[in-house]
């Protein structure tokens, strides 16, 4: 990548999301004083209401495309960006949300709103790529407050981010937190899971939720086996695959394949 300008705009947008991911960005604290005084927030509602015509040199995009307008809105973002960066995981798989994918959205919108014939949305919950070049992807629901400052910082100097590609247990050894699926029996995502989180979950004796994805190359089939021999049936290993990154390919067709 190529270094941005001096004092590059920088725009934070919102899809269908729980702005979780936003709010990691505030929650930087002093981390976000040096940012503020890299960039310039040229457009950032959940922190301030003054906006900045674009271009923007960098926009972060949190959630999905769940409507007509956000299929609009995003390329219209897009066009105005030089860097586009995708946020959490309703912007890099379709979030909680997609577990639409899987069923007939028109029978789930009356048990959920009073008043259905209001409501206009796709049969569909999809990540941003699907729809726009995407620079960059930060994995997480929500996302790594490091590697938001890692990113940002590492944009501005016009090198590469240093993220993981690793698994989530690699961050277990490097804790030396004992393993919760050989060890303690418990079922665990965390080896076809993304490291990003510093293996929370396992440091407190619970399996991986799997907040950050499918890693490279998951092994899935290796993962069933050891679930199918604690005891979990292929519809444990659906449930446990279909949260927050249900629509990512290599959780979806995992419990495609066993659903």
């Amino acid at each position: 990548m190529s270094a941005v300008s001096v004092k590059p705009k920088l725009a934070v947008w919102k899809f269908s999301s729980c702005d979780g991911c936003q709010l990691t960005l505030l929650d930087c604290e002093d981390e976000l004083l040096a940012i503020a005084e890299g960039v310039d927030i040229a457009y950032f509602p959940e922190a301030t209401s003054a906006e900045v015509e674009g271009p923007y040199d960098v926009s972060l995009v949190e959630g999905s495309v769940t409507t007509a307008h956000d299929v609009d809105r995003i390329h219209e973002i897009r066009e105005r960006s030089a860097l586009l960066v995708t946020i959490g995981a309703c912007a890099t798989s379709g979030g909680i949300q997609a577990l639409r994918n899987f069923a007939d959205v028109r029978e789930w919108i009356p048990l959920v709103y009073a008043s259905p014939e209001f409501v206009s949305t796709l049969e569909t919950s999809t990540p941003i790529a699907d729809h726009v070049a995407v620079d960059l992807e930060l994995r997480g629901c929500p996302i790594s407050k490091a590697q938001l400052v890692e990113t940002i910082s590492a944009l501005l100097a016009g090198r590469r981010p240093r993220l993981p590609t690793t698994s989530v247990c690699i961050e277990c050894k490097a804790r030396g937190t004992p393993c919760v699926l050989v060890a303690g029996g418990a079922w665990c995502l965390g080896p076809v899971t993304q490291a990003g989180c510093g293996a929370l979950c396992p440091a407190y004796g619970r399996g991986c939720y799997g907040c950050f994805g499918p890693m490279e190359s998951p092994n899935m089939d290796a993962l069933a086996r050891r679930w199918h021999e604690l005891g979990a049936s292929d519809a444990d290993l659906v449930r446990a695959l279909r949260t927050f990154n249900a629509n990512a390919p290599a959780f979806r067709e995992a419990s495609l394949d066993r659903e």
